[in-house]
């Protein structure tokens, strides 16, 4: 699909715009990396990295955020952009300014060109919510206490991979790692109670919330 046709994206509504807002600075906190964006029609789908391979072939599974925005225009095409730009455009508009000027320079982001299937996707199962939370907040003591002191980029990178590409436990097949869980509750995906869809297509699978969707394409070794 060609790039988008305007430099503007106009969102449905101020809220939208705060949405927006929020989920990019949950997802720059833990992976300051690209976001990819999705237009077609009235619709925007913003793809964003929680986990991701640093090369082909790594155990490392991909774990990308996507939440669908409403636009007030029409707009048609896909982009890659650095996420702090898009982040900084969003910081200095208006809380009742609804155009988003976007970066005039793509990015280019490996995770990008291998995005998850729109349609097709079929029930799997469910997570209960808590099981999802409680995983997230174990793996994230689970990193801390595996870094020693001064610990650099590589080192953290692996012990990252190591915690987040293993098994979530008990839940429905496909097997989900546990970095699904951390994902879905660093961006704001878990509801408080009840539970979480799992829906499966070819070799991604969705948790799937009214807030968000988490997808996830299994590693080398899983």
């Amino acid at each position: 699909m060609p790039a988008p046709e305007t430099p503007i994206v106009h969102l449905a509504d101020p809220d939208s715009t705060a949405d927006l807002r929020t989920f990019l600075a949950r997802a720059r906190s833990v992976h300051d990396g690209d976001v990819s964006l999705m237009m077609r029609g009235l619709a925007m789908a913003v793809y964003v990295p929680v986990i991701v391979p640093q090369e082909f072939g790594e155990s490392t599974p991909t774990i990308l955020g996507m939440r669908a925005f409403r636009l007030a225009q029409p707009a048609e095409g896909t982009a890659v952009f650095p996420l702090g730009a898009l982040t900084d455009r969003l910081a200095r508009m208006s809380p009742i300014e609804t155009a988003l000027q976007l970066p005039p320079a793509e990015s280019q982001a490996a995770w990008a060109g291998i995005l998850p299937p729109v349609s097709g996707w079929t029930e799997a199962g469910e997570y209960d919510a808590e099981t999802l939370r409680a995983a997230a907040e174990a793996g994230t003591r689970a990193v801390v206490d595996a870094l020693p002191e001064n610990s650099g980029q590589p080192v953290l990178a692996t012990v990252r991979s190591r915690i987040w590409s293993s098994p979530l436990g008990t839940g429905p097949a496909p097997e989900l790692p546990t970095g699904a869980a951390f994902a879905a509750k660093t961006l704001g995906f878990v509801p408080g109670d009840g539970t979480v869809r799992v829906l499966s297509q070819g070799p991604w699978h969705r948790l799937s919330t009214p807030a968000g969707h988490v997808l996830v394409r299994q590693g080398a070794r899983l």
